[in-house]
């Protein structure tokens, strides 16, 4: 007699695991891609004699190739979950990184980075983590989200130091190998432990029991019964509006993660007191997770972006302020509230495109996406570096991107949820619906007509 063997996962609910997985993984990637980059810069620069915007161009190439991989990787999440994934990237990042600790020749450092982001720690970011919780949840995706981007707070506010201290007391390729080692001892056995959706266990999203429950009152696109394809999605305005409005507050964000510590040695701040800057902005973006974790349980995720962009931007302002009088009362305020915007874009992100375009598809919509998102955040870095190789200073591109800020927050705030093409449909019907009941006076013929 044939045995059926069926699935089982243990309590408590399988999600959570990909929380924890989550936090990890992004803790790895932010750490190793963004975080950290700003303390190799210098050491690397004047060690290896080249410009800072050939080392930014080493970070933004990582950028660029990970846009282009996301592409695919967002598909093979949907598809067939993020595992082999996240394995993979592990493996080539901690290869990329060690490399990058013996390299000393300027083409030699862009191919591992160019390599690292391609099919390296792209592999485990955000691209493929957050859209793996965004198919366990729907009611708790918020909590989920904001849980799961701890990770990216903690490496802001650990890499920074962490990484300063090692620079600072051996030198940048013991940095760089201890990376590499860290990414194999973390994500190596998180991708192990992560899942595609909870169906393919017998499971429902939030761990909920028994059949789909429909409120009353709620519409199907609370419920998420509807979720575009990628192409669906690509044909609405609020596909592009949300790209490119997130795409220069991430443009913002990372140039001002790459230059800030360049910036305050430029003003006569130490290198502690400047990593010690940058981790505060890390304990901002960790203590911003519960305010965004409550609100999108409660606000429109559309205002909660405008929000978090604005803090973001209201950071750096005083930054600016700090580095012009030299006061440190301004400039730890002034980081934490940088990070505390910044707290806010993977979840909030994550949790606003999912109540656009539903979940089913969600790594294939954010993978598509991708290049334009990362063009934008590559070519951020590069631009400040190649302005300050110009002029010698930060100053005005730091204004750029407070600019930045601001025309990112007015594109979220013009976009708005998009009726799916079945909706459309619906509507359509009912409207001629209402129409032909209203239509009392007509003609058979003109009826049939309409």
């Amino acid at each position: 007699m044939a045995l059926t063997v069926t699935k089982v996962l243990p309590r408590p609910f399988y999600g959570w695991w990909m929380v924890g997985g989550a936090v990890v993984s992004l803790f790895a990637w932010m750490g190793v891609s963004q975080a950290a980059a700003g303390v190799f810069l210098k050491p690397v620069v004047e060690d290896l004699g080249w410009q800072v915007w050939q080392f930014t161009l080493g970070t933004s190439l990582a950028s660029g190739a990970g846009g282009l991989s996301g592409v695919v990787a967002g598909s093979i999440v949907d598809r067939r979950g993020p595992r082999l994934l996240i394995l993979v990237g592990a493996l080539v990042a901690a290869a990329c990184l060690i490399g990058l600790s013996r390299q000393s020749h300027l083409w030699v450092f862009l191919a591992l980075y160019a390599t690292g982001g391609l099919l390296g720690w792209n592999l485990f970011s955000s691209t493929v983590v957050n859209p793996t919780i965004t198919k366990w949840f729907i009611r708790k995706r918020g909590w989920a989200l904001a849980i799961g981007s701890i990770g990216v707070s903690m490496a802001s506010l650990i890499a920074p130091v962490t990484m300063t201290f090692i620079v600072d007391t051996w030198d940048w390729r013991v940095g760089y190998a201890a990376m590499g080692v860290f990414v194999l001892v973390a994500v190596v056995p998180v991708s192990f432990i992560m899942r595609r959706t909870p169906e393919d266990y017998g499971l429902l999203p939030d761990g909920d029991s028994g059949e789909p429950t429909y409120v009353p009152g709620q519409t199907a696109r609370t419920q998420e019964t509807v979720s575009f394809t990628r192409w669906e999605a690509v044909r609405t305005s609020g596909f592009w509006l949300l790209l490119i409005g997130f795409a220069f507050n991430m443009a913002a964000l990372i140039s001002v993660l790459v230059h800030a510590i360049p910036l305050l040695t430029d003003s006569g701040f130490s290198r502690t007191i400047a990593a010690t800057a940058l981790a505060v902005n890390g304990l901002g973006n960790l203590s911003s997770k519960a305010v965004w974790g409550y609100g999108l349980q409660r606000i429109h995720p559309r205002l909660l972006v405008i929000s978090a962009f604005m803090a973001s931007a209201t950071g750096v302002v005083l930054i600016l302020v700090a580095t012009a009088t030299g006061l440190y009362v301004i400039l730890f305020p002034a980081f934490f509230l940088y990070g505390f915007g910044f707290g806010g874009t993977i979840p909030l992100g994550e949790f606003i495109w999912a109540k656009y375009f539903g979940r089913r598809h969600i790594g294939a919509i954010r993978g598509i996406g991708n290049p334009v998102a990362i063009l934008f955040s590559g070519l951020g870095p590069i631009l400040v570096g190649l302005w300050f190789d110009i002029v010698g200073g930060y100053q005005p591109a730091f204004f750029a991107i407070i600019a930045s800020f601001f025309v990112g927050a007015a594109l979220v705030a013009v976009s708005r949820e998009p009726l799916h093409p079945d909706e459309q449909a619906m509507k359509a019907v009912r409207e001629l619906r209402d129409e032909l009941r209203a239509g009392g006076n007509w003609t058979c013929e003109e009826k049939k007509e309409r």
